[in-house]
């Protein structure tokens, strides 16, 4: 297949760029960024989707079958202005216009996410949007952008990954590779005796979802909403015990929550001084705490079946890449 990706370099794409290759799929890589790993470079140009005639210049030469959408500002850390994720909004619409100017393209696959609506929320239907993030918002204004498209000809569905993680998570903004992080270097702590249900999604499996997705039949598709996550559901507490023992052979040892939320303030307190992304706060806390499984994954489940991934093979695979990793770091050092 000849497949376009927007946002090769972050951690889905990363992850994405890598299965291509297994396929020997022909693709192009888009980013503001560059590759992180050596292999993808020779499948890669710089190009910013906020630059509309770069970006249907370069699509209309590559002239792709198959498109993922996934460049976008995914940070939590704008509060005054919408127009900072001016990527998740200009550039849905850049890239639709450029898919127009390309009658090559056949499908497009455009990705959203869950805060649509809060973190501890459901929707009612695909188009129930209720956001409490600027970021939240600005994915759905990209999904309106969408659906209101009259130059969109190709057949297309939105995709909602849920909490991913894995290998490559430490791309910037990813809470999750931190989260294994402070884990595997004994730095986290279960909090009282609250454990919440969670959906999460390891990134193998998310990566096998998309590509399921770009073969599915048109009718099962088009025009759809898909969350993406595993179909198991998590207690991070089991979970981040099984990360503890591989990295460390110990359990996680727990704080009382009164702790958890003076740590909580103190983080709120740094980032009203100006320390970015620290260890706790109290949105942060909040969402640690929040059942994330009121979203039906029976629509994606339908197309996939069994996932190839389990929990444990998930944290192997990602132990493996954060010790390389850290070796890598020491031996630059």
């Amino acid at each position: 297949m000849r497949i376009l990706v927007t946002g090769g370099s972050g951690f889905i794409g990363t992850n994405l760029l890598n299965v291509l290759l297994e396929g020997k799929h022909d693709f192009l890589s888009l980013d503001i960024s560059e590759p992180r790993l050596s292999s993808h470079f020779k499948f890669y140009k710089k190009v910013d989707v906020l630059d509309p005639e770069t970006l249907t210049r370069t699509i209309k030469s590559f002239a792709p079958e198959f498109v993922f959408h996934l460049a976008a500002r995914t940070d939590l850390d704008e509060k005054k202005d919408i127009k900072g994720y001016a990527a998740n909004i200009d550039g849905v619409r850049n890239l639709i216009k450029a898919i127009s100017a390309t009658s090559a393209v056949r499908r497009c696959i455009f990705t959203s996410t869950k805060l649509i609506v809060p973190n501890d929320s459901g929707p009612e239907d695909d188009q129930d949007f209720r956001p409490n993030t600027l970021y939240g918002q600005s994915k759905v204004e990209g999904e309106k952008i969408v659906r209101d498209s009259n130059e969109l000809h190709c057949e297309w569905c939105i995709i909602r990954p849920t909490s991913i993680w894995g290998p490559w998570s430490d791309a910037p903004h990813n809470p999750y590779g931190r989260f294994f992080e402070m884990v595997a270097k004994g730095c986290y702590f279960h909090t009282g005796e609250t454990d919440p249900p969670r959906y999460f999604g390891y990134v193998g499996n998310t990566v096998f979802q998309m590509m399921k997705l770009l073969e599915a039949k048109t009718e099962s598709i088009q025009a759809k909403v898909f969350y993406l996550a595993d179909y198991e559901i998590y207690h991070i507490r089991q979970w981040a015990d099984l990360i503890s023992f591989k990295t460390t052979g110990k359990k996680v040892r727990a704080i009382p929550m009164s702790v958890m939320k003076f740590a909580a303030l103190a983080g709120d307190l740094l980032k009203m001084l100006g320390i970015s992304n620290p260890p706790m706060t109290t949105f942060r806390l909040k969402n640690m705490q929040a059942d994330t499984t009121k979203m039906s994954l029976e629509s994606i489940r339908a197309l996939t079946g069994s996932l190839p991934y389990s929990i444990e093979s998930g944290v192997e695979e990602t132990t493996r890449w954060l010790f390389r990793k850290n070796d890598e770091d020491l031996n630059g050092l």
